[in-house]
């Protein structure tokens, strides 16, 4: 394995892009990206922190579960509905965060490899990482997603008025109780 040089980085990322394509992001390894890139694993590990990062800058995501799910738990369990709520739209309605969000949903929607691509990590990297730390069933937490999933086709595809429109916040209070409807324990 040769050292670290100027562009390792873009190496790794591009064998990253490769191997997630090729296997899906579960099937993917970090060993199998370094050995790919002609890298020992360990410098993978030092440009990015898990698989989860290095998929995040391979597919140029605005945003890092690692970064988002101690966001998303942190504070009190009753307004974690309303935290979910308040970061998708608040993150959405940047375009540019926006914009590699939509062009990946696009391809997933004509690409099964791309999809299938896309649920591996959503559910690996988020859905079942919160779930499990509310201590919900996956099913919950993936019906919140797809409820802010829905309302972001709605208000930056579709455009459909006044979802497309309206002020954050007042989306926010209005979506805030069915998610956290999702996220509460199950009695």
């Amino acid at each position: 394995r040769r050292p670290g040089s100027a562009d390792t980085r873009g190496q790794i990322l591009a064998a990253a892009r490769e191997t997630f394509a090729e296997k899906g992001f579960d099937k993917a390894t970090v060993r199998g990206i370094a050995r790919r890139a002609e890298v020992d694993p360990a410098l993978v590990h030092h440009y990015f922190a898990s698989k989860e990062g290095m998929f995040v800058a391979a597919m140029e995501l605005p945003i890092d579960p690692d970064d988002v799910v101690p966001l998303l738990l942190a504070g009190p369990r009753a307004e974690v509905g309303e935290r979910l709520a308040r970061f998708v739209l608040t993150m959405t309605s940047h375009a540019q965060a926006r914009q590699p969000l939509l062009a990946l949903v696009r391809t997933a929607m004509t690409n099964e490899q791309m999809a299938t691509l896309i649920r591996e990590f959503m559910t690996h990297a988020l859905v079942d990482r919160v779930a499990q730390a509310l201590d919900i069933p996956p099913i919950r937490m993936e019906l919140a997603f797809a409820q802010m999933f829905g309302v972001v086709l709605a208000r930056y595809v579709l455009r459909l008025e006044p979802i497309a429109s309206v002020d954050v916040e007042e989306l926010v209070g209005l979506l805030a109780p069915t998610i956290q409807g999702y996220l509460d324990p199950v009695s």
